[in-house]
């Protein structure tokens, strides 16, 4: 008998049939006998019978399945809803199990006898039969199946409880999964060249500060050209202009307030000093202002008045400006200063 004519891909897997016809072609066997050629074929009547009742099983427990769970039915299709019940031994077993668990179900371990594992997609189980999965691309198979079998495990916890007997959640559910599916497949928005912006579009508002407020006032317009933008709305008087090269200035509204000059007047501003800058301040003015010594001298400079000569011992009072600036704490005018307690 040629094993090579028989059709095997209706009962066993492809690597399956492949091991069995390579082994029949290059192995000479010899015919069984009669006695062993019986239960051989007792055996394989007996797995036949088993599978023919199995699928009667199936088909009756997907006859009752709108009935049991419509919504799980109504969402991957009575066949699957069914096999996944059997295999976790009811609906409310089926409804305990969390969605990681329900995608495994009925996964087989493959026989990979003389193909690659490289293209074999691990963990499938009944969910991969379902409609939805099957029409998928096979790079989102697996993430199809996440889906499924999270949507499975909801609809399951529903039907459990006997919540929505007409299955419209399981159609909804449907629905939304076939939606969501098809967004995956579609291509990514095409790249859009944005245009350059306007030149004298309006710049981007920037953080304030300090450094930022010195910088405005280093740049800012002055009061000078201020004014010569400014124009006075007096046909009678005409605008002051001079000429520049080719070009005629106008003055705008400076010598317009009857003071003759050109030039505007700046106005004294005081200098804030920070807490650094007041102390070096102090230590230079310690000639005039503060206490006296050997280094001290008569001509002391100021930001504000410039050159100064003064006198260093000019405040000092009599007695202390007989006293030598060498005199240590023994001389005649030395001492010892008695402190008050504070009494406990």
């Amino acid at each position: 008998m040629d094993l090579t004519q028989v059709e095997l891909e209706d009962l066993l897997p492809a690597a399956s049939v492949m091991v069995v016809t390579v082994t029949a072609t290059t192995t000479s066997g010899k015919p069984l006998s009669d006695e062993l050629l019986v239960k051989v074929m007792h055996g394989c009547n007996m797995a036949l019978q088993l599978d023919d009742d199995k699928q009667q099983i199936i088909k009756f427990v997907e006859s009752r399945m709108h009935m049991i769970a419509p919504n799980l039915s109504a969402a991957i299709g009575s066949e699957v809803a069914a096999r996944l019940m059997g295999v976790a031994g009811g609906l409310l077993a089926l409804s305990k199990m969390p969605a990681c668990n329900v995608q495994v179900l009925g996964a087989k371990r493959k026989t990979l006898a003389g193909y690659s594992a490289a293209t074999v997609q691990p963990h499938q189980g009944f969910i991969y039969g379902c409609q939805l999965i099957q029409q998928t691309p096979p790079a989102l198979r697996s993430k199809a199946a996440r889906l499924v079998g999270a949507k499975c495990t909801l609809l399951a916890r529903i039907d459990s409880y006997g919540q929505d007997p007409a299955g419209e959640t399981g159609n909804r559910f449907k629905s939304e999964m076939g939606a969501k599916i098809e967004k995956w497949q579609e291509p990514p928005p095409a790249k859009t060249v944005k245009p350059l912006p306007a030149p004298d579009a309006e710049q981007k508002k920037r953080r304030g500060g300090r450094r930022l407020r010195k910088m405005k006032e280093r740049y800012g317009l002055t009061d000078m050209r201020k004014a010569a933008n400014r124009m006075n709305f007096d046909f009678n008087n005409a605008e002051d202009e001079y000429i520049d090269g080719d070009e005629v200035v106008g003055l705008g509204t400076i010598n317009k307030e009857g003071s003759g000059r050109l030039r505007l007047v700046a106005s004294q501003q005081k200098v804030k000093l920070n807490a650094k800058q007041e102390k070096k301040y102090r230590a230079r003015l310690a000639g005039i202002t503060g206490a006296t010594s050997g280094l001290s001298s008569t001509l002391a400079f100021t930001p504000v008045q410039g050159f100064e000569l003064a006198t260093p011992i000019s405040h000092l009072s009599e007695s202390d400006k007989e006293r030598s600036g060498t005199e240590s704490y023994f001389s005649e005018f030395g001492g010892f200063r008695s402190l008050q307690k504070p009494a406990q």
